[in-house]
């Protein structure tokens, strides 16, 4: 289930779908792409985690790195409960 965002996890996202889309990145992509303090790039990408706005797998080349990938927007405002 999809849930509202925060405002400042939105802005966040628009950076991340703006650059990647439904593109699979990684913690180093939205490193990069954020500009942020890496400390907050892990809180940013489990709130969208939890507001069910991105998804994550493993790597399967390295199990210990995770592959995220955005929901649309539209798709996610559909989701919305």
């Amino acid at each position: 289930m999809t849930k509202p965002l925060p405002k400042w996890v939105t802005y966040r996202y628009s950076l991340l779908w703006k650059r990647f889309g439904k593109k699979e990145f990684n913690y180093e992509q939205a490193t990069k792409t954020l500009k942020e303090k890496l400390s907050l790039i892990s809180v940013i990408l489990s709130e969208l985690k939890n507001h069910g706005w991105l998804t994550l797998t493993l790597d399967e080349k390295d199990s210990r790195k995770r592959i995220y990938k955005l929901k649309s927007p539209e798709e996610a405002i559909s989701e919305l409960k």
